[in-house]
């Protein structure tokens, strides 16, 4: 089975940045669709933003315009930059590997996560 180690989270003020890796142990990564997802206490795991296989993007509404999901496929590697970064945006950080190359199906295996804090 697959295993997703995130790093990068940690404390930043309101409007600062943030970039999020999650590092995988595969070798055949690059046949994967990844994506982040985000959890604050008392909510449900949410969606933040996924990239294909092809490198094809989609974010969640409340995220667009400030995070960029990218992925490098030499290195096993799919990233998370965050701009602008608001208290809302205060959560556990998980990514996870799809089942195939679109981000249609579900989510076979997941990270530990890593906590991103925005405040001042």
């Amino acid at each position: 089975q697959v295993q997703l180690v995130e790093s990068g989270g940690g404390l930043v003020q309101p409007g600062g940045s943030l970039k999020l890796s999650c590092a995988a142990s595969e070798s055949i990564f690059r046949m994967y669709a990844m994506g982040w997802y985000r959890q604050a206490p008392g909510k449900q795991r949410e969606l933040v933003a996924s990239i294909t296989s092809g490198e094809r993007t989609d974010y969640a509404d409340s995220v667009k315009g400030r995070f960029t999901i990218s992925r490098d496929n030499d290195k096993n590697t799919v990233y998370l930059q965050m701009n602008n970064l608001e208290p809302g945006d205060t959560a556990v950080y998980y990514c996870g590997r799809y089942s195939g190359g679109d981000a249609m199906g579900d989510i076979r295996s997941w990270g530990q996560g890593t906590q991103v804090t925005v405040s001042s």
